[in-house]
């Protein structure tokens, strides 16, 4: 008996990721345009151009949250097999699911009552939540127990930076992050704003720039001022669907700052529903958030 590791769809964890850290996902649902579709399927490549390609034609979507049925079919079966599940789960500040994979958790206990289920708020989102799988499965294959691994994301949870900007100030308009005016006057301006998710797994606007070039500087600065020991970690970087400026960041961060070990993935349509196409953030450990 052993325990398995257990995220969310919004870690926006690459199909490599996945399969190498032999984790499970559960997946939520987004619906454009009247249609469902799952944001993660086991098996089948990632693609998300027809989605991007439909949020830049400012199509309708919604989101769900992680259903009872999506952590039933992800979870039972790991403690079917008599393994201990620890779920690293969405940011709470963000959005339900966190709420929800909790709820089905204390069911599964009473179910399932020799089994171990511990669920981690991870107060972080796409490859910042990814990067609290990251470090817990390198614990994992470390073997640290499943309460060594839940008690070093806990602890070191906030340590984890997302710095991130948006292209299209629509999409924040549309969430009702922006007023009207603002994002009007704003977009007319060539006005781009830098974001970071806080403490308390919000996310706010830290500051604005003026044009796309200024952004994507601000991003890569960020890295070399505040990760800590920068050229020795991990630096995760995604993207709203705008690979080749994501690509632009890994080498100048690996450049500047000697950074050998980097991930570049595409922004799932959950959270790219809310962020837009064009949206860039970079991922790293530092001091504080």
């Amino acid at each position: 008996m052993g325990y398995r590791i257990i995220t969310d769809s919004c870690a926006n964890l690459t199909d490599k990721q996945i399969t190498d850290y032999g984790v499970e996902i559960i997946s939520l649902k987004y619906n454009i345009n009247g249609t469902d579709y799952d944001s993660y399927i086991k098996g089948v490549p990632t693609d998300l151009k027809e989605a991007y390609t439909l949020l830049r034609e400012k199509a309708h979507i919604t989101t769900t949250l992680a259903s009872r049925e999506a952590c039933d079919k992800v979870i039972k079966p790991v403690l079917e097999a008599g393994d201990d599940a620890l779920i690293l789960a969405f940011s709470s500040g963000l959005s339900g699911t966190c709420q929800n994979i909790m709820a089905a958790a204390a069911d599964y206990r009473e179910e399932y009552p020799d089994r171990k289920i511990i669920v981690v708020d991870t107060l972080c989102a796409s490859l910042g939540e990814g990067m609290a799988v990251h470090y817990a499965v390198k614990l994992k294959n470390e073997g640290k127990s499943i309460e060594e691994v839940a008690d070093w994301v806990e602890k070191h949870k906030l340590n984890i930076c997302h710095i991130f900007t948006i292209d299209d100030l629509f999409f924040l308009k549309r969430g009702g992050r922006l007023s009207g005016g603002s994002a009007v006057v704003g977009t007319l301006l060539g006005i781009k704003p830098l974001l970071h998710t806080a403490d308390d797994g919000k996310l706010y606007v830290t500051g604005k720039v003026r044009g796309r070039k200024a952004a994507i500087e601000h991003l890569i600065n960020s890295v070399g001022e505040r990760a800590v020991d920068v050229a020795n970690q991990d630096i995760f970087i995604v993207h709203g669907d705008c690979e080749d400026e994501a690509k632009f960041i890994e080498s100048e961060i690996k450049k500047r700052y000697n950074v050998k070990n980097t991930v570049i993935n595409c922004i799932d349509p959950v959270i790219g529903s809310h962020s837009g196409p064009g949206t860039l953030a970079v991922f790293f450990m530092g001091e504080k958030r």
